[in-house]
C-alpha cells in the first residue's frame, strides 16, 4: 500500500513520492491500486480525473484526498485571456479548437429525454466564467449587445396549471459563441468589468472526477473543491454523467467537498448508457416511460443488484449553483447514503428546464437513506421517482425552495420524519404507501393518483421485481406532524385525504360489494388513510376524519429558517396546549405494510425501526411531541440546527 502526492511544483515523469509528486492527479489515478493513497496539496488543477482501478472491499479501497489544511481545485475549465473590446460592454476573444480536444462544449447542445425548454433555440453545455460568476448563454448577438430580465414559464407542480413565475434579475452578463472548423470565437457582455483585469475561464471538459469504465469499485474522494464540469442532461433513459461520480460502480464515498457549477449534475450515482440512451429523443418509437421501464428490465438482466452496484455514501458536501441537480441516479443510487449535505442554488439559473431538476433527484432509490441535510433555494428540494421502496427520508431542513419535495409513481413502503418543510410549498404526492411522521409543514400538499404510467415494486430489500401497477394513491400514514395554513382555497394540512376508508378492512369490504368490472373498482375507491394526532395550526385542515387533532385555526405561527453565523437556525413561535399528550413512538408494528407491496417499514437490513429520535439527535422522552423537536414550547422559540457541508 502506497501513498503518492500530487503538487503543482511536480512531474508526470517522477515517481510521486513527497518529496518528488507528480503534476497531475490523472497520473496517480492511472497507477494507484487498491489500498493505495493519493494525496492532492494546494493549487488548481485543471483535468479530468479518470480512476483506472478501484479498490477491492470497504477496507481496502482507494483514496484521494486534499492535503490537510490546504486547498486542492479541480476545474473542468481553462483561462482565456487577450479580450478585445468591440462595443460598448462587448468584448470580443478567439480560442483554438485544440484546447477542447475531442469534446466542445460549445459545439454540443443540451438534449435528452424530459428536456422541455427551451424549445425554439440551443442552449449549449460550454459556459464562461468571469471571477467564479457564470454568465447567461445569449441565443444571439442581439442578447449579448442588449442583455433583457427574463420571465421564465415553469409547469406547475399542482393542479396540473402552468404559471409564470417572474423570478428576480440574476445576471445581465451574457456570452454567446461562434464555433469554426478550427477556432470558437466567444462574444461576452461584461457589464462595466474589464475581462483583462479579472479572472475568465470557460468550460473545456465533461467531468472533474469520473471514470470513463464501469465497475471501479470502493473509491473515496475526499476535501477537495471541484467546478466548471461541461456535465449534459442526465435523465433516468441516459448515460448519466456528472462533475464527480462512481459511472456504475460500488461502494464510493463523496466526503467533505465544495462542487458547483457543474452546467448540469454534480454528482452522479445514475445510470450507464448499455441500458438505453435518451432513446425517445433520439427516435420516438416508444414514449420516454417506455424506454425507462425497459431500462428497470434490461439492466436487471446485466445483474443490477446490491453486489454490483451502488452503496454509495454522499457526505458533509457543499453542493451549489447547477443547472439540474446536485445530485442525481437512477438505479446505481441503490442501498446508499446521502448525509450531511448542505445543497443551494439548483436549477434556479433557468437558462434550460425539464422534469429532472432537483436538489436531489433520485429513480429506483430501493433502500436509499436520506437524512440531516439542508437543502435551499433550489427550484425543488428533493424528488424521489419509480421505485422508491425502502427510502428514508429524516432530520432534514427545507427552506426557500419553489418546492420542498416530490414522490412520483412509487408504491412504498416510505419513511418521511422528522423534517422541517419550510417553503410555501411542501409536497407534490403522487405516490402511495407513504408514511410521514413528526414532521414541520409550512405550505401546500397536492396528492393524487397516477394510473396510466404502471411502475415496479420489489422484494423487501431488493431489487428483483415483483411486479407492476399503477398508483392510485393514498394508502399513506401521517403522524404527529405540525401543520402551518397559508392562503385561502389552497391545500394544506390532510384535508387532501377526505373520503379515504380507514382500514383496509374497510377498502376491501368497499371492493368485495362494488358491482362492475373489479378492476374499475380500485381505480374509483379511494384507499385508505392513517391519520392521527395531527396539529393544524392558521387554518390548515385536518382530515375528515381524523378524531384526535390537534387545532388551532385562528393561531398563526411565525416559522423563518436562516444561517446565521454558519448554522442553520428554525424560529418559530407556538400556541398554548401544543403538546405531546396521547403521542406515541411510531414504529413499523403501528405502520404496518402498504397494500400493494405488502412490504414492511424497515430498516435497510430488514430490522424493525421506530421514529424516536428527534432532528437534532435527541431521543423521544416520556410524553412524545407532535413535530421534529422535542424541545419547542409554547411561545417564541429559537432553534440552533447546527452547520450542514463545508464551511
Amino acid at each position: 500500500m502506497r501513498t503518492y502526492h500530487v503538487a503543482k511544483t511536480g512531474s508526470d515523469r517522477q515517481d510521486g513520492s513527497e518529496q518528488s509528486p507528480f503534476s497531475t492527479i490523472g497520473q496517480a489515478a492511472r497507477i494507484a491500486m487498491p489500498g493505495d493513497t493519493v494525496i492532492v496539496h494546494e493549487g488548481v488543477y485543471r483535468e479530468w480525473v479518470k480512476p483506472q482501478n478501484g479498490g477491492i472491499s470497504d477496507a481496502i479501497r482507494i483514496t484521494y484526498q486534499a492535503a490537510e489544511g490546504e486547498h486542492a481545485v479541480i476545474k473542468g475549465s481553462e483561462v482565456v485571456s487577450g479580450w478585445e473590446k468591440i462595443e460598448e460592454n462587448v468584448w470580443r476573444a478567439e480560442v483554438s479548437n485544440e484546447i477542447f480536444g475531442g469534446f466542445h462544449p460549445f459545439a454540443q447542445k443540451i438534449e435528452g429525454d424530459w428536456l422541455v425548454d427551451p424549445r425554439e433555440y440551443d442552449v449549449h453545455l460550454g459556459a464562461v466564467y468571469l471571477d467564479g460568476k457564470a454568465l447567461f448563454e445569449a441565443k444571439d448577438m442581439e442578447g449579448v449587445r442588449n442583455p433583457q430580465k427574463r420571465e421564465y414559464s415553469l409547469l406547475a407542480t399542482w393542479e396540473g396549471r402552468r404559471e409564470a413565475v417572474d423570478f428576480p434579475e440574476l445576471s445581465l452578463l451574457t456570452w454567446y459563441a461562434e464555433v469554426k472548423e478550427d477556432v470558437t470565437v466567444l462574444f461576452a457582455n461584461f457589464g462595466k468589468n474589464d475581462p483583462n483585469a479579472g479572472l475568465v475561464e470557460i468550460n473545456v471538459r465533461g467531468a472533474c472526477f469520473f471514470p470513463e469504465r464501469t465497475g471501479v469499485d470502493y473509491i473515496t474522494v475526499r476535501g477537495f473543491e471541484m467546478a466548471h464540469a461541461a456535465t449534459q442532461w442526465a435523465p433516468p433513459t441516459a448515460n448519466q454523467t456528472g462533475m464527480i461520480g462512481p459511472n456504475w460502480s460500488k461502494g464510493w464515498v463523496i466526503e467533505g467537498n465544495i462542487l458547483h457549477d457543474a452546467k448540469c449534475s454534480a454528482v452522479s450515482l445514475g445510470k450507464e448508457a448499455s441500458t438505453g440512451h435518451n432513446d425517445c429523443t433520439r427516435t420516438r418509437k416508444k414514449p420516454d416511460y417506455q424506454y425507462q421501464m425497459e431500462a428497470v428490465f434490461k439492466a436487471l438482466s446485466k445483474g443490477w443488484s446490491r453486489e454490483q452496484t451502488g452503496s454509495h455514501i454522499v457526505r458533509n458536501n457543499t453542493i451549489y449553483d447547477c443547472g439540474q441537480t446536485g445530485i442525481v441516479g437512477h438505479m446505481g443510487c441503490i442501498f446508499s447514503q446521502i448525509y450531511g449535505n448542505e445543497i443551494y442554488r439548483i436549477a434556479t439559473r433557468h437558462e434550460f428546464w425539464g422534469h429532472e431538476i432537483a436538489g436531489i433527484k433520485l429513480h429506483a432509490a430501493v433502500d436509499v437513506q436520506i437524512h440531516d441535510n439542508h437543502i435551499h433555494h433550489c427550484s425543488l428540494g428533493t424528488w424521489l421517482d419509480w421505485q422508491a421502496q425502502g427510502v428514508r427520508v429524516s432530520r432534514n431542513v427545507y427552506d426557500h425552495n419553489n418546492r420542498d419535495f416530490m414522490i412520483e409513481v412509487t408504491h412504498g413502503p416510505y419513511l418521511v420524519d422528522n423534517n422541517i418543510f419550510a417553503s410555501d410549498y411542501n409536497f407534490t404526492n403522487a405516490a402511495q404507501g407513504g408514511a410521514y411522521v413528526n414532521n414541520l409543514c409550512c405550505g401546500l400538499i397536492s396528492q393524487y393518483p397516477v394510473l396510466d404510467r404502471p411502475t415496479p415494486y420489489h422484494l423487501p430489500h431488493s431489487t428483483q421485481v415483483m411486479g407492476v401497477i399503477g398508483v392510485y394513491g393514498l394508502d399513506d400514514r401521517w403522524y404527529q406532524n405540525i401543520f402551518v395554513g397559508g392562503a385561502e382555497e389552497r391545500p394544506y394540512g390532510t384535508a387532501v385525504y377526505d373520503g379515504a376508508a380507514l382500514s383496509l378492512e374497510e377498502f376491501t369490504g368497499k371492493i368485495r360489494a362494488y358491482e362492475g368490472d373489479m378492476l374499475q373498482a380500485y381505480a374509483k375507491i379511494r384507499q385508505p388513510a392513517y391519520i392521527h394526532r395531527n396539529v393544524y395550526l392558521n387554518g390548515a385542515k385536518a382530515f375528515e376524519k381524523e378524531d384526535d387533532a390537534v387545532c388551532f385555526a385562528e393561531y398563526r405561527p411565525e416559522v423563518e429558517v436562516e444561517i446565521c453565523g454558519g448554522e442553520t437556525v428554525l424560529h418559530i413561535t407556538l400556541p398554548e396546549g401544543i403538546t405531546g399528550k396521547g403521542n406515541v413512538v411510531v414504529d413499523s408494528a403501528l405502520l404496518g405494510n402498504p397494500r400493494v407491496t405488502e412490504a414492511g417499514y424497515e430498516n435497510p437490513d430488514g430490522s424493525p425501526l421506530a421514529v424516536d429520535t428527534d432532528l437534532q439527535g435527541e431521543k423521544y422522552k416520556n410524553e412524545v411531541q407532535a413535530g421534529p423537536l422535542q424541545c419547542l414550547k409554547p411561545g417564541e422559540n429559537v432553534v440552533r440546527l447546527g452547520r450542514y457541508g463545508v464551511r
